[in-house]
């Protein structure tokens, strides 16, 4: 994988889960940003664990007309 996110096992040691869904609540719940994949495993930057600043998601596109 690329040196740019954290692999399998260092996303399991940082989380101290084996299982993708633990992972992700314990992402969730460390405040960790992170992605999930196409295989909907969690992807973490190097960056989101080591300090510096991660690119924000982009906001998508919303309706405003049931906003009244």
């Amino acid at each position: 994988m690329s040196e740019i996110f954290l692999n399998d096992d260092d996303v399991a040691i940082l989380t101290g889960q084996k299982r993708k869904s633990g992972q992700i609540v314990a992402l969730r719940d460390m405040g960790i940003p992170f992605f999930i994949n196409a295989a909907n495993k969690p992807v973490v930057t190097k960056k989101a664990v080591e300090g510096g600043e991660v690119e924000p998601k982009p906001q998508t596109w919303q309706s405003n007309v049931l906003q009244r």
